[in-house]
């Protein structure tokens, strides 16, 4: 199998990836429906960019598909592995902002890139809470775990969840974004294509399994004006890693990409609050005093008679 034969199945297991979870997150928010918008790209390609809003779970949920090529700027090509300025990109992308503050944002994304003849896979899936319970990120992180040793000594969990937890921090403010997940990128090498494909196939198939009974367990949490006023001012630190950090979105606004689609990302509402400190031994402050450093998550207790992180 070469580069462009590769190429044809991941446009076909993307968009189907994209059916499928979409299926899904319908079913689990009971209330909304996904618009679809297609879209052509100048220079080549296009996507399926799909959106429920003001769902039973949803605040603002996406899900993307894109399959785009062409040419690189020279400036940017010097920035992206292989040789010229030619490309090829396929994947899909996701975003999921709930209206229940005890409901995590989760972000998710699948790709497969080429430049020249040079290939490689790269995605990741990564969770954001803002008000942590130990059984919800337990069970986050042991999915993400089982699937990677599911595919040793290819995939080693350590190694993504190290370079997740590097990946979505923040450096302006010297802050995790969330409680991390698996990250990877540029995942290439000889003799090796197939089994990334199976891989990240295997990935995104875990997807609602990782997050749906988070879902379930959460959504009919009670909360307060508080609690909703904390999530979107912890919403403020999304906005900005997708903007200032985000590779999803630099190689979209670099190589023409749909606006709309590209920040699909951002969530509806979002409060910025001038020096705000939460009060000493409050949810709000653990939130970043304990849940925000990078811990084994899947080894810890998911002890469901507690939300306390000891």
């Amino acid at each position: 199998m070469n580069v462009s034969e590769l190429h044809q199945l991941a446009v076909a297991y993307f968009r189907g990836i994209q059916d499928r979870i979409c299926t899904g997150l319908e079913a689990a928010d009971t209330g909304g429906c996904f618009r679809e918008d297609t879209w052509d790209r100048e220079g080549g390609g296009g996507g399926r960019s799909r959106v429920l809003v003001d769902g039973a779970v949803f605040e603002k949920a996406g899900v993307n598909f894109s399959e785009v090529f062409g040419e690189m700027s020279p400036e940017f090509a010097k920035q992206v592995p292989g040789e010229g300025t030619k490309f090829t990109a396929t994947g899909v992308s996701l975003v999921l902002h709930p209206r229940n503050p005890h409901v995590p944002t989760v972000h998710a994304n699948f790709r497969y890139l080429t430049k020249g003849e040079h290939w490689w896979f790269g995605g990741g899936v990564d969770l954001t809470p803002y008000y942590p319970v130990r059984e919800d990120v337990s069970h986050f992180h042991k999915t993400w775990k089982q699937v990677c040793a599911q595919h040793a000594p290819l995939v080693d969990y350590a190694t993504m969840k190290h370079a997740c937890d590097e990946y979505f921090f923040l450096p302006h403010r010297q802050e995790a974004r969330g409680v991390g997940g698996i990250f990877f990128d540029y995942k290439s090498g000889v003799g090796e294509m197939d089994s990334w494909f199976t891989f990240v196939q295997a990935a995104s198939n875990a997807f609602l399994s990782s997050y749906l009974p988070i879902v379930e367990r959460r959504r009919n949490d009670s909360y307060g004006e508080n609690e909703r006023k904390f999530q979107e001012y912890r919403r403020g630190r999304y906005v900005e890693f997708n903007l200032l950090y985000d590779r999803g979105t630099i190689f979209g606004l670099k190589t023409g990409g749909r606006i709309e689609s590209i920040l699909m990302s951002l969530p509806p509402t979002v409060r910025y609050w001038y020096d705000y400190r939460p009060e000493p031994g409050t949810k709000e402050a653990e939130l970043t005093e304990y849940w925000l450093k990078p811990k084994d998550w899947a080894e810890m207790c998911d002890d469901r008679t507690t939300n306390s992180p000891d």
